[in-house]
């Protein structure tokens, strides 16, 4: 995975996850999770005589075979349906099924997001973390669906194990291509899950990549010195000083000229010359 380009990432993550959604999508909209039938051996000719079969799904259940022939019910998950049913323990696994039914309608709800998400992270590239997001949406929403499916599964396995075992009569069973959709969908979303995740580490990596250093933005001539960098930036210079004017210069030397000497230079005849000359 190392060698695929962040085109191939993108291009694989939305088939995964677009087949994940399909797939899930419509396993849960179907009723063929299970098949299942039921009978008698006949002692005779040893041949079997069907007394029902039916498949079911989440939200319905349909009979093939029996008095219940060709008719379709919605599983009640609050009060009983009105059918007749051959034994109690058939009875029994379609009420235990239903405590699986939460997981896959969740992960249906966690990939789509994800597959939002997902888009709106390739469309916009330079989000990165969007990619990270959805797979993070993608691998809960597989996760989901292995927990109901597996809950699915013990369902059925412990009321079958619960069955009484009797010579005259038979019971078969096999999951339908509705469960088969929906555990392929699972691998499906895990792809996708880890493809998001890698496509992610790979933006940010090229990110990080194409980044300038922070020491460029401050730029120094040593490590010793902190007024080193001070040349590079003009507007840190101290404001210069501004010479005195002519004018200013020339009141200082006559303030200076007519304040009291002192005593030591009053008898001096340098002096007393000079003196006579700014009077004159």
């Amino acid at each position: 995975m190392s060698s695929c380009s962040s085109r191939a990432l993108t291009i694989l993550s939305t088939v995964f996850g677009a087949c994940g959604l399909l797939l899930v999508g419509v396993a849960v909209s179907t009723d063929y999770w299970l098949l299942m039938e039921e009978g008698i051996v006949l002692q005779q000719n040893q041949s079997m005589e069907v007394k029902m079969a039916l498949h079911s799904g989440l939200w319905r259940v349909c009979f093939v075979a029996g008095t219940e022939n060709g008719r379709c019910v919605a599983s009640e998950y609050f009060t009983e349906p009105e059918i007749e049913i051959t034994t109690e323990n058939t009875a029994n696994i379609l009420k235990m099924v239903r405590t699986a039914t939460p997981f896959p309608m969740v992960s249906l709800l966690f990939v789509f997001t994800a597959f939002v998400i997902s888009n709106i992270g390739h469309i916009r590239p330079q989000r990165t973390i969007l990619a990270f997001v959805s797979g993070i949406f993608f691998i809960l929403s597989g996760l989901s669906l292995v927990v109901g499916l597996v809950l699915y599964i013990s369902s059925i396995n412990d009321e079958v194990m619960n069955r009484p075992r009797e010579p005259e009569q038979f019971f078969n069973y096999h999951y339908g291509w509705s469960f088969a959709f929906a555990a392929s969908s699972f691998l499906l979303k895990e792809g996708a899950g880890v493809m998001s995740v890698y496509l992610f580490m790979k933006r940010y990596a090229e990110e990080e990549m194409y980044r300038p250093h922070p020491a460029l933005y401050h730029p120094r001539l040593s490590e010793s010195s902190d007024y080193s960098g001070q040349f590079l930036h003009p507007e840190t210079w101290p404001p210069p000083k501004r010479g005195r004017s002519d004018s200013r210069a020339s009141s200082d030397i006559s303030i200076q000229i007519n304040q009291t000497p002192p005593q030591s230079t009053k008898n001096n005849p340098l002096f007393i010359h000079i003196l006579n000359n700014n009077l004159s």
